[in-house]
């Protein structure tokens, strides 16, 4: 069972809550859907700010200004991929905290968890693999990355999985965080009404 170390100096680590994607099939923008009286933005934002007082958001400021500091993506409608480049040109910190809108199960000893293990090696990139395939929207990214994400980009090539090459990235497996108890489960994210309904009776 994982044990959050005491609290440190995080000079060296930013968050960004990537919200930039629209959901047409949760009928608004999935940031501001509510669950458990609060949206999908406050619950990342608080969640972001347990581990950093350097959290950024991902997205249009028109939206999002208001709530925190706004990043907008270089290369536009992009997917992902391009908030993650813009997040990693705008950042000042080595570590920086990717984590989708939309995962709300994710609990911050998780974060913890995996920013102590990116501090810990000198990998690019430190992503959990689980429920059947990485988790790149809930990973731990060092400001290197944006220049194989950079050049994805420019070649109009917009899925992350392929940018994780094996001598760069540190992979968190499913047993490795199952022992340390942390359920495969907060990763699940929310992308449609279904789901969302299930999450609000606790059904996940």
């Amino acid at each position: 069972m994982y044990h959050p170390p005491m609290a440190h100096s995080a000079a060296d680590l930013a968050a960004f809550i990537l919200a930039g994607g629209k959901s047409t099939r949760m009928g608004s923008d999935k940031a501001f859907v509510e669950l458990d009286g609060q949206t999908l933005l406050a619950r990342a934002l608080d969640l972001a700010r347990s581990i950093t007082a350097n959290v950024r958001i991902v997205g249009d400021p028109a939206k999002f200004a208001a709530f925190a500091p706004v990043v907008q993506d270089i290369f536009p409608n992009c997917g992902p991929l391009g908030g993650i480049q813009a997040s990693l040109r705008a950042s000042a910190a080595e570590l920086n905290l990717m984590l989708a809108v939309d995962m709300p199960f994710v609990s911050s000893d998780l974060l913890r968890y995996l920013i102590e293990r990116a501090r810990n090696s000198s990998a690019t990139v430190t992503v959990p693999l689980c429920e059947g395939g990485n988790q790149p929207l809930c990973a731990v990214y060092r400001r290197a990355f944006a220049e194989a994400a950079e050049d994805a980009l420019e070649q109009g090539r917009y899925k992350i999985d392929p940018l994780f090459a094996e001598d760069s990235t540190q992979v968190i497996n499913e047993d490795e965080l199952r022992e340390n108890g942390f359920s495969p489960k907060m990763f699940r994210n929310l992308n449609t009404r279904e789901e969302l309904d299930h999450a609000r009776s606790g059904r996940i």
